[in-house]
């Protein structure tokens, strides 16, 4: 037992990451994809882009690693959560784009069942809010939308998944429709304390059970690859929605934990036992993992634009190459206290979750540099973190650790300013990895690599803390500033 493949299958690249058995790297692939936008607000992929690049960053990692498939102990995938999929159960062929987690066409669905009353009951079992975030509105559009679809679906003809349930599908040839507790419960469709597909959920989205994957736990036996695909068949031992399988690589196993991934969104889970708490403030109850059956919840806020901001900033406004630039750029800023940018492109998430907000720059004035502009996306992403964290306390949690991961946290400016609007310490891991490194665990418990979760906590390892230097009366400034920007941008005030 020497080696785990992670199958990371995010929302603008694909990744096939080979870990050691102490959980080190050894070899990354990584293939970007093309993001499509038919219209304002919808987002999509081309389903055959999702898979071709997992495979092909599979076989990539392999082969950079030096070592064979046999090597390969097990396989955990993880993935971009929400984003959905119906697929044809003879022909493995995709009847509509996927539709992305980002997007925001059946805003006026949601708004819809809202008036009708039917958040209360949605909220109660799913532990989520009705919004277009999630995967059940985007199913019950395709089932409404394409030609035949919902005829099909009732005939027992398509198949309903989640990105994991189409990569693992197509890896077992068609063997095994399942997916994860993780995945589920991010679906609108899932009971999360009954911990089973909701019958009244699937009557008032009018879903046919028929389309649904079975729902296992995230440590668990999902089959095993054709030898076809990477050269030899696997064990699949281990799947997560991409947020929860950070939780689990940050090691935060115990009631008050906490952690923060920053990539495309943002997204803040918050381990709180084996109990769900119901939030107050428009945070997410939401399942943290379920090993050998046994769940452990989490709260969950959830931001949708974080490192996309600063991608905008260098693709769209062309201010700089390469994001690496930012630090150096922000640090020349002179107006980095006044100027705010809101990147409200796709609507704000928690704890506001207005679909229609869109977003803006405020405080500009002449001497208004990129340096400035720059900062203003950073600073942006640790803001909205702090109305996640604001939220999470006004409904009794507490953080006794919050760990950081994801692109952005290699910068230091970033974290130090977390820090500084949190005014708590920050730990940033070794391993930043840690989507990836969650499944790669989830695996290896499965195949019996570790023996428990105490050993892998044993196995995680802090980089670097980062502790507040910032007063309390600037630190209040600064964040009045920014939800005096929000304001200006919400579509319901």
């Amino acid at each position: 037992m020497t080696h785990i493949l992670a199958i990371d299958q995010g929302t603008t690249s694909s990744r096939g990451i080979i870990f050691d058995r102490d959980m080190r790297i050894v070899a990354t692939a990584q293939q970007e994809f093309e993001q499509h936008f038919p219209q304002s607000g919808w987002v999509e992929h081309v389903v055959d882009d999702l898979w071709e690049t997992t495979v092909a960053t599979s076989k990539g990692a392999i082969e950079k690693a030096g070592i064979s498939a046999a090597d390969v102990t097990a396989i955990g995938i993880t993935n971009q959560r929400e984003t959905t999929i119906v697929w044809d159960k003879n022909t493995g062929q995709a009847i509509h784009n996927a539709i992305v987690w980002q997007d925001r066409r059946t805003s006026d669905m949601c708004r819809e069942l809202k008036t009708d009353g039917f958040e209360n009951t949605v909220t109660h079992k799913t532990g989520l809010l009705l919004d277009p975030y999630f995967s059940g509105t985007k199913l019950k559009w395709i089932l409404d939308n394409v030609d035949g679809a919902r005829v099909r679906a009732e005939a027992g003809e398509l198949a309903f998944g989640t990105v994991d349930s189409f990569v693992l599908w197509h890896l077992t040839g068609g063997d095994v429709h399942a997916t994860d507790i993780t995945n589920a419960s991010r679906t609108l469709i899932y009971n999360v304390v009954e911990q089973d597909w909701d019958e009244a959920l699937l009557a008032l989205f009018n879903i046919p059970a028929n389309l649904l994957p079975e729902v296992k736990d995230s440590s668990d036996d999902f089959g095993t690859t054709e030898a076809y695909w990477l050269g030899a068949a696997l064990p699949i031992a281990g799947v997560a929605g991409d947020q929860q399988a950070a939780l689990v690589g940050q090691a935060c196993f115990q009631p008050g934990m906490g952690k923060s991934t920053y990539g495309t969104g943002c997204f803040m889970i918050l381990n709180t036992g084996d109990q769900p708490l119901k939030s107050e403030h428009k945070m997410l109850t939401t399942v943290g993992y379920r090993i050998n059956g046994q769940v452990t919840y989490a709260l969950e806020g959830s931001i949708f634009v974080a490192g996309a901001a600063i991608q905008w900033l260098r693709d769209g406004l062309k201010l700089f190459d390469d994001a690496a630039e930012t630090q150096s750029l922000a640090e020349r800023a002179l107006n980095a206290d006044t100027v705010y940018l809101v990147p409200a492109f796709t609507g704000l998430g928690a704890p506001y979750w207005d679909p229609d907000a869109r977003g803006a720059m405020i405080g500009l004035t002449r001497d208004t540099s990129v340096s400035d502009i720059v900062s203003a996306g950073l600073r942006s992403v640790c803001y909205q973190t702090k109305d996640l964290v604001d939220a999470m306390a006004q409904d009794g949690a507490q953080f006794s650790t919050l760990r950081v991961d994801g692109g952005m946290v290699v910068n230091n400016l970033v974290v130090q300013f977390l820090s500084d609007v949190l005014g708590i310490t920050v730990e940033r891991p070794q391993v930043t990895e840690t989507t990836a490194l969650g499944v790669a665990f989830l695996a290896g418990l499965r195949v019996g690599m570790y023996e428990s979760l105490e050993q892998i906590s044993e196995l995680w390892q802090s980089e670097q803390q980062f502790n507040p230097e910032m007063g309390q009366d600037n630190r209040e400034k600064l964040y009045s500033g920014w939800l005096d920007a929000v304001s200006r941008v919400r579509s319901v005030q």
